[in-house]
């Protein structure tokens, strides 16, 4: 019986900066271009986005549609095995956000 935690595993997939904030884009938004999801993240560059989106689908919790037409179109959503992982995301936001306004709070105390 195996007795490490399963809790790594999660965070092998989502570790990064910008995976959790990929993906709480395209659960907000729904299925995006690749040009529209830079757009939505300004601080991100091309590399990068290009490198998180190719881990994130090949772990199946990304999916990637390449329409073969001119121009070229590909469309990223998230995958129906990634939509597990729609409440946690929210949760954490959540908490996040509840975690700025806490630290605001007592360095003004």
């Amino acid at each position: 019986m195996e007795k490490y935690c399963k809790f790594e595993s999660a965070l092998d997939i989502l570790i990064g900066k910008w995976k959790p904030v990929i993906l709480l884009q395209l659960i907000t938004n729904g299925t995006m271009r690749f040009g529209e999801l830079q757009k939505s993240i300004p601080e991100i560059n091309k590399k990068m986005l290009t490198q998180q989106l190719r881990e994130l689908e090949y772990n199946d919790i990304v999916h990637r549609e390449v329409y073969h037409q001119i121009p070229p179109k590909v469309e990223y959503s998230i995958s129906e095995y990634g939509r597990g992982l729609s409440s946690v995301l929210q949760v954490l936001n959540d908490w996040g956000v509840s975690h700025i306004e806490h630290m605001k709070g007592r360095n003004e105390a």
